[in-house]
């Protein structure tokens, strides 16, 4: 049975709740096929105290996605533990206050799109209903979506990940052009390795990056832009 995905209003309700109780309890963490946004990968890099080379070296698999060509990372599953999470542990996720966005909406689908005429993003919601999950409820409780976002925690995710779509942006102006090898390593290093990105503009003074880039979450920023400026 095919996994069902249907489109949902931010202010529908979401009639489901995911508990250790239930039989399904991290199932939907194995069989991974887990992409991971720049944040994302800043985010657990930090939390488990890695700089972002060795992080991204470690867990994850670096493939070109095939709408953009834009440079992407994916979790690398554990094959003899069903394909699993490398951070699923018996007692659950080993790294939940900074599990990657689609951990936080699941079930639902954040879909943002950005106009080229007016900058702005639009966004759509679905969730996905799959049949091993037994998180749906049948008695009318729940939280509306927008409820749902903001309970995961979703704010900051969301912000940072929409920065990406300047990337994007600049990669379909290109068309029918596509990146270089080249330059989808010099993306890569700036919106994932950000240590090393760091490190090189410490050393080169380039690029120039605004004043008042000090946080990461503001280097992450100025990176993206950066980035889209190569394109």
């Amino acid at each position: 049975m095919e996994p069902e995905m249907i489109l949902i209003r931010e202010t529908d309700m979401l009639p489901f709740s995911c508990e250790p109780s239930l039989s399904c309890f991290t199932e939907c963490c194995h069989d991974l096929d887990q992409v991971l946004t720049p944040y994302d990968v800043l985010r657990l890099k930090n939390a488990l105290d890695m700089p972002s080379g060795e992080f991204l070296a470690r867990y994850t698999i670096r493939f070109t996605g095939p709408e953009t060509g834009l440079p992407m990372v994916s979790l690398k599953p554990v094959a003899e533990k069903r394909f699993a999470c490398p951070f699923l542990s018996e007692n659950g996720c080993t790294v939940y206050q900074d599990r990657p966005a689609s951990c936080r909406t699941y079930p639902l689908i954040r879909m943002a799109a950005k106009s080229r005429q007016t900058g702005r993003i639009t966004v759509q919601y679905a969730f996905i209903r799959e049949p091993h999950c037994k998180g749906w409820r049948d008695d009318g409780k729940g939280m509306r979506v927008a409820e749902w976002m903001e309970n995961q925690g979703l704010g900051p995710y969301e912000a940072m990940n929409d920065q990406v779509l300047t990337l994007i942006e600049a990669v379909n102006r290109l068309k029918p052009k596509s990146l270089t090898p080249e330059t989808r390593d010099v993306i890569f290093t700036a919106i994932y390795d950000l240590d090393t990105f760091r490190n090189q503009q410490a050393v080169t003074g380039e690029p120039s990056l605004p004043e008042g880039t000090v946080s990461e979450e503001a280097l992450l920023q100025a990176a993206i832009q950066w980035a889209a400026d190569q394109i």
